[in-house]
């Protein structure tokens, strides 16, 4: 028998992402619900929209995801990341379903050498980390049958994203200057839906506990916003697109609105152990996607699909 995952929001790179790489499982159904009928900004709207289409899962993906917009209007990013994740979550206690919520690196202060583990001390540095933190506490404490997937830095061939950008600005500029001085990890939006409909699939036919929780979630390597730009620029170049000389700057050079941490590397071992899924290195991600962008024609071939 079929299963029906509901997905919050209609346009964003993981939701969309879903719903391609959902094709390759004909025993499931993607249902995405966005605005006016589900309005994350009017978390009243929530409990009867999802109930009405009878899910089996709740992927909580729509976000508030403007990190600097969010200095100037922590209220409604709270709003959106914090108390409608939590009647999400609530929707899917009474329903007695799960639900898997994606949280993000910004959760963390950046203060750490190595890579974060789930253990670790949260201390988000600006608005839009606290409304998400918000939103982890909001879902653990709404339901227990809910896994948290925290993700970072997140690219897709759709929407706008810094992958995007940079293809973009190379078609106009010879040079752009990129921060050098924080790091973490580049992650696909199509790998990241991957590993949810994995760890869907998982949910449901286990209950085993140690399947709920928090679980890191990127690509795997390190990589500063320069060290991404000098590999987008590459691939593309060699595979005839724009491409642009990367100019180095530290992050008080582009001052921004809101702080992000030095460093927001995830370690993602316990997703691997735990639910099998095991993210391909961060460069391979992006080439694919490059080249996902550069050329839609050969989308399956270059993706490995």
């Amino acid at each position: 028998m079929g299963k029906r995952i509901l997905v919050t929001g209609r346009e964003g790179q993981v939701v969309r992402a879903i719903i391609e790489r959902a094709q390759a499982y004909p025993d499931i159904e993607i249902v995405a619900i966005g605005r006016p009928k589900l309005d994350l900004g009017h978390p009243e709207t929530i409990e009867s929209a999802v109930s009405a289409l009878e899910p089996d899962l709740i992927v909580s993906a729509a976000a508030f995801t403007a990190v600097d917009q969010a200095e100037s209007e922590e209220t409604l990013a709270t709003i959106i990341n914090g108390e409608a994740a939590g009647v999400l979550a609530y929707t899917a206690s009474r329903l007695d379903i799960p639900i898997i919520h994606l949280s993000t690196d910004y959760v963390f202060d950046g203060q750490k050498s190595d890579a974060y583990t789930e253990k670790d001390h949260v201390a988000p540095l600006g608005a839009y980390g606290r409304s998400k933190l918000a939103g982890e506490r909001a879902v653990a404490f709404a339901t227990e049958n809910h896994t948290i997937l925290r993700t970072a830095w997140v690219h897709s061939p759709f929407g706008k994203n810094f992958l995007k950008t940079m293809l973009r600005l190379a078609g106009d500029r010879d040079t752009i200057n990129v921060v050098a001085d924080q790091y973490g990890t580049p992650t696909s939006a199509l790998d990241i839906a991957d590993a949810i409909l994995k760890v869907a699939s998982n949910l449901f036919h286990s209950d085993n506990d140690a399947m709920r929780g928090i679980f890191h979630l990127t690509n795997s390597g390190k990589a500063s916003w320069a060290d991404f730009a000098e590999t987008i620029f590459d691939v593309s170049e060699r595979a005839g697109g724009p491409c642009a000389k990367v100019h180095r700057i530290s992050s008080a050079d582009y001052p921004t609105p809101a702080k992000r941490p030095a460093n927001s590397v995830l370690d993602c071992h316990k997703l691997a152990i735990t639910h099998g899924v095991h993210m391909q290195d961060w460069r391979t991600a992006a080439e694919c996607v490059v080249k996902y962008v550069l050329n839609r024609q050969n989308v399956k071939k270059e993706c490995g699909e």
